[in-house]
């Protein structure tokens, strides 16, 4: 068995001390820290932050030669365990690396846990050692005998499990037939756990039926790791746990109001995605992520499947769940529509080709991201929509498609002939070919007439004057109207407005914020100039607004759909009403 023990060591200077241990290592011995987290597609490079590192045999101190920026080898003699400590600084109170302070301790084991080369396949324990007073820990990962001891089949099943440190709230609830468990650390006093609990059950327990009728789900505990923090919003899928992160003022109050509030049902659509995802892509996983590199990229074309296709079914399973109704999640989808509609990089990127680009590009964003590339997460999710929609004309729908591809591929893998196969299976070839061309096409989709046909009226309003303009802006009162973006083949682009210029004036006239300039310009679209700085010079260009600027979408339940009888009833299996 490889031991791990990981001690608190400073919280003042939020370092973790970690003691690897290999019983009869090989005469040299490699290890390695990885350089990415799997579910979070970017080589982040945790093994910077590794210092101090040494080796002994016994009391026999032992050469550490380092081989690239992650890994390092051992000559060892004879058979006595190898035992290599060092240190790590722990500062990212993201859910992807490490934290530590004097409030909390937090870690993903792929940001302190060294793989031993060779010995992935054994047991792998963690013994979490010197603690401060009063701390507890949360993990998903099995006990084992002692305070504080943990331990995993292999490496890969240890690199699934974050831990979280330190005082939080914990309240627990029964889905499936299955105990879970939710962890806050960070909340409000007085927050309503018992609200949060119990939309949680209701959210597994509509995802357990959805995937399993009345079966129990493939895993025998589960966790949720909740950080509440003043701003923050994201969460990391793992096969019995997630990590999540989002506003205190977002959770539950005792007396909230009805509707909920925007940010608490933003959370818990956060929850139901994270929770999708033990099945998507933590189990039925594409085939190139059956065993995983370490050490490297791993690149797949199906993330809009796994995360797009998720994406769909966050929100869907809410309104399933009784949590979010109609109308609310019409509106969610509506804005997804626009979200999609204004990225001019939906013409230059497939969701095929961004899912491959996610390690360059999703997550290294700037400037220019809204020109160059498509979410996969958000026109992911529309080619989900459009395609349970078409599914449903034919008899089947997106739920059975899912549920065949976890029969189909859940020991061998994913691909995307996999998912045109049992298409075709469900509903012809035709509709698999459209699937192909969503997928690796950059038309648009042809998303009215299906919603329309399942008794989804589609309206069209003015979009915002600014997203008009074709600009993305940061405003306030002290960094003034800063330009964030320019989109592609827009007003401001034709203009000459860049990316960094801070935006003075219009006509002549000081603004604090662009819209400003609405109470004296006329409602129809006329030129007008804009003063600004660029790199400490004043500029002045001329903006000629688009006269028929695109529309944004609005979605409704339809009075009277077309075919009403046959649209009603498709609608109503697909949202209940």
């Amino acid at each position: 068995m490889i031991q791990f023990r990981i001690d608190v060591a400073d919280v003042a200077t939020h370092r973790f001390s970690v003691t690897l241990t290999v019983p009869a290592p090989a005469a040299e011995t490699t290890v390695s820290l990885p350089v990415w987290i799997p579910g979070s597609y970017l080589v982040r490079e945790f093994g910077r932050h590794l210092s101090l590192l040494q080796a002994r045999q016994g009391r026999q101190s032992r050469p550490l030669t380092q081989q690239d920026k992650s890994t390092w080898t051992v000559s060892c003699q004879g058979h006595a365990a190898l035992v290599i400590q060092y240190e790590v600084y722990a500062f990212d109170a993201s859910v992807r690396t490490a934290f530590l302070d004097d409030r909390r301790g937090f870690f993903n084991t792929t940001s302190l846990c060294l793989r031993v080369h060779g010995r992935e396949e054994v047991p792998q324990q963690v013994q979490i050692g010197q603690l401060p007073k009063g701390w507890e820990v949360a993990t998903a990962m099995p006990a084992d005998a002692g305070e504080h001891t943990y331990v995993s089949a292999d490496y890969d099943e240890l690199a699934d499990h974050p831990f979280e440190l330190g005082r939080f709230w914990r309240g627990q609830f029964e889905a499936g037939g299955v105990p879970h468990e939710f962890v806050v650390a960070g909340a409000w006093p007085g927050f309503d756990g018992e609200r949060l609990l119990a939309d949680a059950k209701r959210i597994c327990a509509t995802q357990i039926a959805f995937w399993h009728g009345r079966r129990k789900p493939p895993f025998a505990r589960y966790v949720f790791l909740l950080n509440a923090v003043e701003d923050g919003y994201g969460g990391l899928e793992h096969r019995a746990s997630t990590a999540l992160i989002a506003k205190r003022a977002d959770l539950p109050r005792a007396g909230m109001a009805s509707p909920v509030p925007e940010g608490y049902m933003t959370l818990l659509g956060l929850i139901s995605h994270e929770y999708f995802h033990t099945w998507n892509v933590k189990r039925l996983k594409p085939v190139e992520f059956l065993r995983y590199d370490y050490t490297r990229e791993n690149y797949t074309e199906l993330l809009w499947f796994f995360e797009g296709f998720t994406s769909y079914y966050d929100d869907l399973l809410l309104v399933r769940a009784g949590l979010l109704d109609v109308p609310r999640y019409l509106k969610l989808l509506a804005r997804t529509v626009n979200g999609v509609l204004a990225t001019p990089g939906r013409q230059v990127q497939s969701v095929a080709e961004a899912s491959f680009d996610a390690w360059v590009k999703y997550y290294r964003s700037d400037e220019n991201t809204p020109n160059s590339t498509v979410s996969y997460y958000t026109k992911g999710s529309l080619v989900a929509l459009l395609l349970d929609l078409r599914l449903r004309q034919a008899g089947s729908s997106l739920d059975v498609l899912m549920r065949a591809l976890w029969a189909r591929c859940l020991r061998t893998g994913l691909t995307e002939a996999d998912v045109l196969a049992e298409v075709e299976r469900l509903a012809g070839a035709a509709l698999a070919g459209e699937l192909q061309t969503w997928v690796h096409g950059r038309d648009e989709l042809p998303l009215a007439e299906a919603l329309t046909a399942l008794g989804v009226q589609v309206g069209h309003e003015s979009p915002a004057w600014v997203a008009a303009l074709g600009l993305r802006l940061s405003e306030g009162p002290i960094t003034g109207v800063q330009v964030k973006s320019v989109l592609r083949g827009s007003a401001a682009a034709r203009a000459g407005v860049s990316a960094g210029d801070e935006l003075l004036a219009v006509d002549g006239w000081r603004i604090r914020r662009l819209d400003d300039a609405r109470q004296w310009l006329p409602p129809e679209p006329v030129p007008f100039e804009l003063t600004l700085v660029r790199q400490q010079r004043l500029r002045t260009l001329t903006l000629r607004p688009e006269p028929h600027p695109a529309e944004s979408w609005t979605l409704t339940l339809a009075e009277s759909p077309a075919a009403q009888a046959q649209a009603l009833a498709l609608r109503k299996a697909w949202l209940g009403r």
